[in-house]
């Protein structure tokens, strides 16, 4: 029977961070992914004959700089590409548009044309939000503190955090504090008038929550997405050829270090005896031992489904029943029959990310699905079309279009997901888009819609939760995802966590991978 130092279940980025960063230390790492292939949320997937898509993600907001530099993910191969126009967002008419522009100078004088008040703010809010983000960037390197005993070894660690402290003054740790716990609202009462501005940027603070702007933590939320932007707001980056050739590039990095990969390899159970981690069990009945074993699936699925409750301290059992998930984002996948037609947006700008919310008021009322359980009759939608770049994702002459909408609850009321619901999830979303897009439906050859539902049954996340547990003020730091298992060990001895459900919670940037595997490495 072949035994490893570590076996780690899920393939998803951060699991493939962490066996990189394992395998380049020496250690015989094992991924067992129960899909057919690696990746997870940064996949890339045929939805229709000669259509293809990402099917979560179409951009990535940032990148931990240490996978980027200690992988050398870049030098292998990933392209990133760096587009001018980062989003654009709608306006009722086609020269209401607002523009956000790598350039913040250009961005000013795309709001210039609602507010020249907001105009002349920009130049200072970009400014401050790189400054709010500089302290997260260190605190996201971090192992949070075990509280309420912080040790010596603790204090020490977060020395790191000096830097932006002595750089900006204690002002900026006081900003955020104040920030982090605002709604929208406030946040934007005290830069901007415009309402399609805020609502504009209103959008990054309800990214993957249930939740509307209206919502305490969801400053904090657009801050998460802000960070190594350098004060680019709505920052995001496309891989050249999809999202699912970051998996690929890690999997270089794996192959070159002697990871072994298994797919199609089901984990039923975490194996646990006297509190300690002993092995894992496959769909097949085969068992493989390890020294030590890393979860990237979410909390509920590592604890609950594969560990087992009997398993668990009653207290611990608790913590881990009580994490709210509440997935409330679902994705469409249009294949169209030609490129669509936006009014006053240039062909050059069609690549990028357009956002459709007139107003904070219209989220907010979006979100109310979510509250009472039914599909939101004006959803919010953002969109884009992948094949402006990628043109391999269908057929020549012909476009994909891949929105993602909130708010799709996981929990209805009165019915289920099924292929009725899903549709009337589909034509709602329509409805929105040719607003802005008239004739589109015109041009739908066929669709796939993901929702909550589908993305659990896909992917193993519980609720469809893209973030492995909501990005709330009570489930951040050293109470994500529990306040006995925030340092990315748990109560049982030698399973480890590295999800998006640890800190620093939900995207594409592999930091809770890397943090998970440095924190590994202390103890061997």
């Amino acid at each position: 029977m072949a035994k490893y130092d570590i076996i780690i279940v899920g393939s998803g980025i951060n699991s493939l961070v962490a066996a990189s960063v394992l395998g380049k230390a020496g250690k015989k790492v094992l991924i067992l992914e129960a899909r057919d292939k690696i990746g997870g949320l940064a996949s890339t997937n045929e939805f229709a004959p000669g259509f293809k898509c990402n099917v979560i993600h179409d951009t990535v907001k940032w990148i931990d700089p240490r996978v980027s530099r200690d992988l050398q993910i870049e030098s292998q191969g990933l392209e990133f590409i760096d587009l001018d126009v980062k989003r654009i967002a709608l306006g009722s008419n086609s020269n209401e548009h607002i523009l956000f522009h790598k350039d913040p100078l250009t961005t000013s004088d795309s709001i210039a044309k609602h507010s020249n008040k907001d105009a002349e703010r920009w130049i200072d809010f970009t400014k401050h939000i790189d400054r709010l983000s500089n302290f997260l960037e260190q605190l996201y390197q971090l192992t949070p503190p075990e509280l309420p005993n912080i040790g010596l070894m603790d204090a020490l660690s977060m020395r790191s955090l000096l830097g932006p402290i002595l750089k900006q003054g204690s002002r900026g740790l006081v900003d955020l504090a104040r920030t982090a716990p605002m709604m929208m609202p406030e946040f934007m009462d005290e830069w901007f008038e415009n309402e399609l501005l805020r609502s504009a940027l209103s959008t990054a603070g309800i990214n993957g929550l249930s939740y509307g702007p209206y919502a305490a933590a969801t400053g904090y939320n657009f801050l998460h997405q802000h960070l190594h932007s350098k004060g680019i707001i709505h920052n995001s980056s496309i891989i050249r050829g999809g999202t699912g050739n970051f998996p690929e590039i890690l999997k270089q990095t794996l192959q070159s270090n002697n990871v072994e990969v298994r797919t199609n390899s089901k984990v039923v159970s975490i194996n646990v005896k006297n509190n300690a981690y002993e092995s894992v069990s496959i769909h097949d009945g085969e068992m493989i031992i390890s020294d030590q074993i890393i979860s990237g699936v979410d909390p509920k699925n590592t604890f609950i489904n594969l560990v087992g409750a009997p398993n668990l301290d009653p207290n611990f059992h608790t913590q881990i029943r009580n994490i709210k998930y509440r997935g409330s984002t679902a994705r469409i996948h249009f294949a169209l029959s030609e490129i669509p037609e936006i009014q006053g947006i240039a062909d050059e700008q069609m690549n990028t990310v357009f956002s459709i919310c007139p107003s904070m008021e219209k989220l907010e009322k979006a979100s109310d699905a979510v509250k009472y359980g039914h599909i939101s009759n004006e959803p919010y939608v953002e969109f884009s079309i992948p094949t402006t770049i990628n043109s391999d994702f269908a057929p020549q002459g012909k476009h994909v279009l891949s929105a993602s909408v909130q708010y799709a609850p996981y929990r209805l009321r009165d019915c289920e997901w099924d292929s009725n619901s899903k549709e009337q999830l589909k034509q709602n979303t329509i409805q929105v888009l040719e607003k802005k897009i008239p004739g589109l439906s015109k041009l739908i050859e066929t669709s796939v819609v993901y929702s909550p539902k589908d993305i659990e049954n896909e992917f193993g996340l519980t609720e469809g939760n893209l973030n492995h547990g909501e990005m709330t003020l009570d489930q951040l730091l050293f109470m994500r995802p529990t306040a006995s298992s925030s340092q990315y060990k748990t109560p049982i001895e030698n399973l480890y966590l590295c999800g998006p459900g640890t800190h620093p919670g939900g995207g594409l940037h592999g930091a809770n991978g890397f943090n998970s595997a440095k924190k590994i490495m202390e103890k061997t």
